[in-house]
């Protein structure tokens, strides 16, 4: 009896050495501390910052690629000046991965009078040669980037190269809060760059982020659920919240809001961000 009892314990003991042999592992591959200095991929070189001045905002480091393939491509960063003023719609960009759609990647565009677009998604900041891995980031491998782009880079990217289904939906918002939720990110932009932060696939990334930026302009709006931790449901969520103008039932207005066939048309067009809307 006594023999067995003892190789009982030395059987549980190798199982306990044997999960702190992969929780070590673990640990070892995880940082301590995020870092804005590391070798980027040249898409994720830059970070993007912003100016105040009253209404006018100076973004410095807005991306626009140009693309030949998904791999392939030119990357171009300008500084671009924004009149608050004139900033009057929200579109809240869903783009479902083709393996597993219930997740998703998303992101905000902001538009002004005279059909001047720009985008700001939240992503992983890549380093040269490294690929998006979820399971990885969740252990403090990757540091977070509020990437602003131009449309015909963060959409055309996605709808035209990766052949990603892309969902545009126009916000139902005010130009008041339009401009207080552009301001509250690009406020985040200029945190992240001053004090980095981790990736994490499940807690800080491109959906939960953009939650606590609407709830910081409309309180407690969104709830923390299964919606947001699934964010290909999020435009449901959305839906049912009143947060998206709807064109009858949730179908329709999904179906409406799916935007690759104009993507497609007008690729090359320079109106790119109007052609899209029509």
């Amino acid at each position: 009896m006594g023999g067995r009892i003892t190789s009982l314990r030395i059987g549980r003991g190798k199982t306990v050495c044997a999960c702190a042999a992969v929780a070590i592992a673990f640990l070892a591959g995880c940082r301590i501390t995020p870092s804005n200095d590391r070798d980027w991929a040249p898409q994720f070189s830059r970070l993007s910052t912003a100016d105040f001045r009253g209404n006018l905002v100076t973004v410095h480091n807005v991306r626009n690629c140009e693309y030949r393939t998904e791999d392939d491509f030119d990357v171009h960063y300008a500084d671009r000046t924004y009149d608050l003023s004139r900033l009057d719609s929200v579109d809240y960009i869903l783009v479902p991965f083709a393996d597993m759609p219930s997740v998703a990647h998303t992101f905000l565009s902001f538009g002004f009078q005279g059909d001047e677009y720009v985008a700001i998604s939240v992503e992983v900041r890549h380093l040269r040669g490294e690929n998006y891995t979820p399971v990885r980031d969740l252990f403090n491998q990757s540091e977070i980037i509020y990437l602003v782009g131009d449309e015909r880079d963060l959409i055309r990217l996605r709808s035209n190269y990766r052949k990603d289904d892309v969902y545009l939906y126009r916000a139902r918002t005010t130009p008041v809060q339009s401009q207080a939720l552009f301001v509250d990110m690009l406020q985040r932009a200029n945190s992240l760059a001053r004090q980095p932060e981790f990736y994490n696939t499940l807690t800080n990334n491109c959906t939960t982020n953009i939650v606590t930026h609407v709830n910081h302009v409309v309180p407690q709006k969104i709830s923390y659920g299964y919606q947001i931790l699934f964010p290909g449901l999020s435009d449901r969520l959305a839906y049912n919240l009143g947060l998206i103008k709807a064109d009858g039932s949730f179908e329709r207005t999904k179906a409406e809001a799916r935007i690759n066939r104009l993507a497609y048309i007008y690729r090359d067009s320079p109106d790119f961000s109007q052609r899209i809307r029509r």
